[in-house]
């Protein structure tokens, strides 16, 4: 059986599923191959990887002054979005 060697377009559909662990063993050989030659698509998944580690431990009462939050929304064009007391 020939596996196809994996594009950037292919590791980006399967992303999901590798980082939820859930690819199956033949495809996870070949994307970390694709991975080991391929450094812009290391930065892709290290950059989800993290992303997610740090959503997963994010503490539940960790808040932005008022201050800073305010100036955030403003720089980001979102002060519709602010509620206003």
């Amino acid at each position: 059986m020939m596996i196809k060697h994996l594009n950037c377009h292919d590791l980006l559909s399967s992303l999901s599923d590798y980082i939820d662990g859930d690819l199956n063993a033949d495809l996870c050989k070949e994307l970390e191959q694709h991975l080991y030659e391929c450094p812009n698509c290391r930065i892709v998944v290290d950059t989800l990887k993290k992303t997610v580690e740090l959503y997963q431990h994010e503490e539940e009462d960790a808040t932005l002054p008022d201050d800073v939050r305010m100036r955030l929304f403003y720089r980001l064009n979102l002060q519709n979005f602010l509620k206003h007391d």
